[in-house]
């Protein structure tokens, strides 16, 4: 028996093709993905590389009955609004999935509105509710400091984060958690909330944007929707960039959408009320100088639609 058991068990000689298990698992096609959809944020892809390559050993040293425990895999995000935290969020709970290591690979975003009820009660359901959704796949909490409110002593935000510590200890191997907002914030939920910080493995920051990456950023989000910069639109939407870059409140590629959007509503408005009808193709997919400097930006140094919040919203 013993004989027998020595000849099934494996040996320091066994191997596995790891290339080969790398096409297998389609995470490639993920990875280029990420890098197509995204300008910039080279640390941030390297990590991502960094962490699909450990699951992919892992998985692989398995194989070999070389095992070491699962991984932690929950996450911290963190960075100023619209560098693309959610994005890649996204493509991990596509990694995840592939890899084996949760079950649906889906992906639900929530802030602390989704997690804290109002009243005595009502925040346990609201928080289990979200988890039974997010169970197989990655939950994203988005602004995550905001579950910790000492100073208000009716909150019950501290009842969410003691059932959201309990799952994420006990369903490690069914759900990972991505925690997101500004470094400094996270740093100092952090600090009031040890048994979170315990249980995250993996922190991720993200970069703001250049002025550059931020045009190319334009350029595809333009290109995904069938638009162009004329020669001297695209040279207008730097400067754009530039000033814009400079007022309270810029949120990264989510303020150049913003601005793309409120670019395509004034060509709208300039060809409707131009005197061209016979509008050709070329026409209808140009933004020109003349969409963009019309822009507060340029002509009261502040952003038009902007709200004291930093949300902006279109006019």
């Amino acid at each position: 028996m013993k004989k027998l058991l020595k000849e099934l068990a494996p040996s320091d000689t066994d191997s596995v093709d790891l290339d080969a298990e790398f096409r297998a698992s389609n995470i490639k096609e993920v990875l280029d993905k990420l890098d197509l959809e995204l300008i910039g944020l080279k640390p941030v892809k390297t990590r991502i590389r960094e962490t699909a390559a450990l699951l992919l050993v892992d998985r692989v040293r398995k194989k070999l009955n070389l095992t070491a425990g699962a991984p932690s895999l929950h996450m911290c995000f963190t960075g100023n609004p619209g560098t693309g935290k959610t994005t890649v969020a996204l493509r991990m709970s596509e990694i995840l999935h592939r890899l084996g290591y949760v079950r649906e690979g889906h992906l639900v975003s929530v802030t602390r509105d989704d997690l804290v009820g109002q009243y005595i009660g009502h925040t346990a359901p609201k928080t289990k509710e979200v988890l039974k959704k997010a169970m197989g796949g990655v939950l994203f909490i988005d602004e995550a400091y905001y579950l910790y409110k000492p100073e208000n002593e009716r909150d019950y935000g501290a009842e969410s984060i003691e059932i959201l510590l309990q799952t994420m200890e006990n369903n490690r191997e069914d759900l990972v958690v991505i925690l997101a907002g500004y470094k400094d914030r996270m740093d100092k939920f952090f600090h009031s909330n040890p048994g979170m910080r315990s249980r995250i493995a993996h922190h991720i920051d993200f970069p703001d944007y250049s002025a550059d990456e931020l045009l190319a950023i334009a350029k595809l989000m333009l290109a995904a929707q069938n638009y162009r910069f004329s020669p001297e639109g695209e040279k207008t939407f730097g400067d754009y960039i530039r000033l814009r870059m400079k007022l309270e409140h810029f949120a990264n590629a989510r303020s150049i959408r913003n601005a793309l959007d409120r670019a395509r509503l004034r060509q709208a408005n300039r060809l409707f009320e131009g005197s061209k009808k016979s509008l050709a193709r070329i026409d209808l997919m140009t933004l020109e100088a003349e969409d963009i400097l019309a822009s507060r930006v340029f002509l009261e140094g502040k952003l038009d639609g902007e709200s004291n919040t930093g949300t902006e919203t279109k006019k």
